[in-house]
């Protein structure tokens, strides 16, 4: 039998479906802008025909409200982005982020993140990939749920460019912890933190709402970067 670190990545769902209240504008934004937007998780693109161009390329996995995907997009115009996530309130609010501000540099898929990345990206060409405030899964019977895992980095060796990055942040210091054992044992990568643990916030990784109640209360936030070889 095989263990919970050995068990292919696909099979161990991070994520719960929760199905959460769609306000009427992100309903609209779900009925009026899914095509403009969203891609099928069933077909194979040539993200630069997608974009209309050749730039770098980052993955958001598991985006939320998309707050901090839009406000990086907007701040990084000469970057696409791809968001990932599989609550549909959230795709509805940043659709709506999208079409207000004029963004073009994003795409959605609305489908689990860890099937995307590892059927319809190509090896090799990924400049980064964030990971902000994932669910840390907190209780020990629930870690093999965590999507910081020997299999994940493995897949992040194969789907990144040479010297692209990984980039996650957490509120939870003892995922961050796990984190750090984690990717610090892949022999692809090495940690860009000069302390060789955590890394101050880089400026392109908006503070979110939520961070900046918990920064108020005195909460930690653990941002690592890890680069690949």
């Amino acid at each position: 039998m095989l263990s919970p670190e050995q068990t292919p990545s696909h099979k161990i769902r991070s994520f719960i479906r929760r199905q959460g209240r769609i306000t009427q504008g992100q309903q609209l934004a779900l009925d009026n802008h899914w095509d403009k937007y969203c891609l099928d998780p069933n077909a194979d693109y040539d993200f630069s025909q997608v974009f209309g161009r050749a730039a770098p390329l980052i993955v958001e996995i598991g985006f939320g409200s998309g707050d901090s995907l839009a406000k990086m997009a907007a701040a990084n115009p000469d970057n696409d982005y791809i968001g990932i996530e599989v609550h549909r309130p959230g795709v509805g609010h940043l659709m709506l982020l999208l079409d207000q501000q004029g963004l073009t540099n994003v795409r959605i898929y609305c489908h689990d993140a860890m099937e995307i990345i590892e059927h319809k990206i190509a090896d090799n060409s990924l400049t980064g990939v964030h990971l902000f405030f994932p669910d840390p899964w907190p209780k020990k019977k629930h870690h093999k749920r965590r999507i910081v895992r020997p299999s994940f980095v493995e897949l992040l060796t194969r789907k990144l460019k040479p010297h692209g990055y990984f980039h996650a942040a957490t509120d939870w210091e003892n995922y961050a912890e796990h984190m750090l054992e984690i990717l610090s044992a892949g022999t692809g990568f090495s940690n860009a933190a000069p302390s060789g643990d955590y890394c101050e916030r880089p400026e392109y990784r908006p503070l979110t709402r939520f961070e900046q109640r918990g920064i108020r209360l005195g909460h930690g936030v653990w941002d690592l970067i890890f680069k690949k070889k």
